[in-house]
């Protein structure tokens, strides 16, 4: 069982970048580890779950949650008014799941993407697995 959940993101999208230093800035007690979904780290962990994955996961408590659940979980875990946003867990995942699919395919054309993963500053380097 591992120590901290461990986000892993798609490290060339603005919107998932950004969403992971929304997150940093929202975790004051550090809880959260960060990996990109092409870091070896990432392509290790999607080889050992046999998926490719193109969307957030969070691995908590040796549990895997994607999409939704994922972002759900997370934001629970965050300072601030954000941990009420886990009450839509009760909207059933088919459809908290199409609005998150709908976002996800547009995610580039609507914010963008990098030529390479984002890098963070050296004080949030530990935060980060690969």
């Amino acid at each position: 069982m591992e120590k901290h959940p461990i986000i892993l993101f798609d490290g060339v999208c603005n919107l998932c970048n950004g969403a992971v230093q929304f997150i940093i800035e929202r975790d004051k007690k550090r809880q959260f580890r960060f990996a990109s979904l092409q870091s070896d780290f990432g392509q290790q962990y999607q080889q050992q779950v046999g998926a490719a994955v193109d969307s957030i996961l969070l691995v908590k408590n040796d549990k895997i949650y994607q999409k939704s659940s994922a972002a759900l979980r997370i934001a629970r875990h965050l300072d601030g008014l954000w941990p009420l946003l886990f009450l839509f867990i009760i909207v059933p995942p088919f459809i908290r799941n199409s609005i998150y699919d709908w976002i996800a395919r547009n995610r580039y054309r609507w914010f963008g993407k990098q030529d390479s993963c984002w890098l963070p500053t050296p004080d949030l380097k530990a935060l980060f697995l690969d």
